[in-house]
């Protein structure tokens, strides 16, 4: 939806298709996204996993097929890392800023080619900026950065992973380089961030310490 001038992408990139639905909303909606699910036919998804702060930020529903599956965010999403969506769901429609589209793929510590090329097309289509208007917020994506050095880490070695990736396309030199250009673009804002003394002390540490949180595989059925 955002990308229909690099849409030839997906197939010139051979991105396997996605069998799954994520959405995101407020958590105050929880019982109303329960009732539409329920009422479209999908069956709440019943887990361990779901209890605590995980369920808190998360539903599931799948149809009874169980060739579908849908994931709801509610407020957060906490994967690798967290993505805080208050007060942004407002900025963008139908989707989640182009921001938050490609935080959600740079904070996966295990990425997998899926999710590169989903970056790769994303920054053949877009800018990098200061603002949210059909570009990526660069200016925010710094600021979250700037607070977490963990997060700043693996967005780091995930744009360097995208650079790599590049060699591998067939892109034309264009957007080849348009892509080269705004990774280095972004991963420059995201240095010249100022940092916060949580970050600093943070990143003394480094790898040592786990900096990432782990992700348990959801079994649909």
């Amino acid at each position: 939806m955002h990308c229909p001038d690099h849409s030839n992408l997906y197939d010139q990139l051979k991105r396997a298709p996605k069998h799954d639905m994520d959405f995101v909303t407020y958590s105050k909606y929880r019982p109303v996204t329960k009732k539409l699910f329920t009422y479209l036919g999908y069956e709440p998804y019943i887990s361990m996993m779901l209890t605590g702060a995980t369920g808190m930020h998360r539903q599931i529903f799948n149809d009874k097929e169980g060739h579908k599956a849908i994931d709801v965010f509610l407020d957060k999403l906490q994967m690798s890392h967290v993505i805080d969506f208050g007060g942004r769901l407002e900025v963008d429609s139908p989707t989640v800023p182009l921001a938050e589209l490609l935080l959600q793929k740079l904070q996966i510590v295990q990425t997998n080619e899926k999710d590169i090329q989903d970056a790769i097309i994303l920054l053949s289509e877009h800018e990098i900026g200061s603002g949210d208007r059909e570009q990526v917020n660069g200016e925010y994506i710094a600021e979250i950065l700037g607070n977490e050095w963990g997060f700043y880490y693996t967005v780091s070695e995930n744009l360097a992973k995208l650079k790599g990736f590049l060699g591998k396309y067939n892109l034309n030199k264009k957007d080849n380089e348009a892509v080269s250009l705004r990774i280095d673009r972004l991963q420059d804002m995201a240095d010249r961030k100022p940092k916060t003394l949580r970050w600093k002390l943070r990143a003394k540490v480094g790898t040592s310490t786990k900096w990432y949180n782990d992700v348990e595989e959801v079994q649909r059925h």
